[in-house]
């Protein structure tokens, strides 16, 4: 099976520096414990063991209890006595949090404790409830664009952005240079080790993935009565990636009821194969009602999952443009992650079909983003950011972008502005 666990092993001197190393170092500074979680091969351990080489590292098994850390966690940690210690997939070794959770309230140095994760189920819930004001969380994803270009850059154009719109519009900002076309980049998507092998292995690659995935994380979450039809359903997530969720549309496709489908979902997401953008309505109680956008968390994934053969097919593809916004919206999350605050993320649509891709919302004021897999926007394509004006005169809502594959910075409207998908600031 053509699967792999490090990428410094694989690809010796490969490593790429990650956009969440200096949120880390801050935290690691200030916390007694930093718990990052992600989905399998993000690179949470490769991170780690390249910037805390000497630190003890303890890898954690659902079979094998490792150092009889789950019957006696006290004497486990009094045998790794080093600082930091590395607990590396923490969930499978659940009975160490109370320890841990004693010795920090008997000893509140920063930097004792990192911990990785790759479920969002009850055991990262429960370390979230026990160390309540002893950790914090960091969020890991794949390769940003930034990341996988090899760009150096000062920092997020989305943060330049967010902080003064017009500073970035201003401004001539450079594009990343690749060697590789913005297909290829779909196709391979953002996990680590797809940026590094060769094309003709990616489709296997990913293959292997979701077998891997299907075979180890989903069997420890739940029971799945037919793991074949639960692969279908991973399929079918990947075709309506940035679609609105209908429960019972899923399970109508698949002969599933609406539970089934919601469960299944729920699996994907606390696995972090799958993320919801909730809707913006401007009535809190209506937001929680509305349908949230769900997007698959990795473009190649989508591409292996729906048999597109290769980077060319893309183009002519019907999921052309859902691809497109897949990896934007991920990019857009990748780039918030390392901000503080984080900023509050929404998707926006009314009855007579005018939406906005995302919103972003900040010290109150509204960011409108459309995203469109086009090298040349149009005033059209700011329609639905306009209509979102028009609905909420009250709101504060700054100069709306339409994210796209354009060369340069483009005005199209008195507010609205195109911008290329993959601009930078300089380091």
């Amino acid at each position: 099976m053509l699967y792999f666990n490090d990428i410094s092993v694989i690809f010796p001197g490969m490593y790429i520096e990650r956009i969440v190393t200096n949120k880390l170092h801050k935290l690691t500074a200030s916390f007694p414990a930093v718990v990052i979680t992600g989905a399998r091969q993000v690179g949470k351990s490769t991170l780690l063991r390249h910037l805390f080489g000497n630190a003890d590292n303890i890898v954690f098994d659902p079979v094998i209890d490792v150092d009889n850390a789950r019957r006696d966690p006290d004497l486990f940690l009094d045998n790794h006595p080093g600082r930091p210690l590395i607990l590396d997939e923490i969930q499978y070794a659940p009975e160490l949090v109370p320890a841990i959770k004693r010795r920090i309230d008997q000893d509140r140095s920063p930097g004792q404790y990192i911990m990785t994760g790759s479920q969002q189920w009850s055991v990262l819930k429960s370390i979230a409830e026990s160390l309540a004001g002893r950790a914090v969380f960091l969020d890991l994803e794949g390769f940003c664009l930034s990341e996988f270009t090899q760009t150096p850059i000062k920092q997020p154009w989305l943060e330049k952005w967010l902080s003064n719109p017009e500073s970035l519009l201003e401004s001539t900002p450079e594009r990343m240079q690749t060697e590789t076309t913005l297909y290829e980049i779909l196709w391979r998507g953002s996990l680590p080790e797809a940026k590094f092998l060769p094309l003709e292995t990616i489709y296997d690659f990913h293959n292997a993935y979701l077998r891997t995935y299907i075979e180890r994380d989903v069997r420890l979450l739940a029971e799945v009565s037919d793991w074949q039809q639960f692969g279908r359903f991973v399929r079918l997530t990947a075709a309506l990636t940035s679609q609105e969720i209908n429960y019972s549309q899923l399970g109508r496709e698949l002969g599933l009821n609406p539970q089934t489908s919601k469960r299944w979902l729920d699996m994907l997401i606390a696995t972090f194969q799958w993320f919801e953008v909730p809707a913006y309505s401007g009535n809190t109680l209506k937001r929680v009602a509305s349908k949230p956008k769900g997007y698959i968390i990795d473009t190649g994934i989508a591409c292996s999952a729906q048999a597109i053969s290769s980077p060319n097919a893309i183009p002519s593809h019907p999921l052309w443009g859902a691809l497109f916004e897949t990896a934007v919206v991920g990019e857009i999350r990748k780039q918030c992650s390392v901000m503080s605050p984080r900023p509050i993320m929404y998707h926006w649509r009314t009855h007579r079909q005018a939406e906005v891709d995302i919103l972003l919302e900040r010290d109150g004021i509204f960011y409108p983003i459309e995203i469109k897999a086009k090298s040349r926007p149009t005033r059209q394509d700011t329609t639905g950011i306009t209509a979102f004006r028009k609905t909420y005169p009250q709101l504060k809502i700054e100069k709306g972008i339409v994210i796209a594959p354009t060369e340069k910075i483009i005005q199209l409207s008195e507010y609205d502005y195109a911008i290329p998908w993959d601009i930078y600031i300089k380091a």
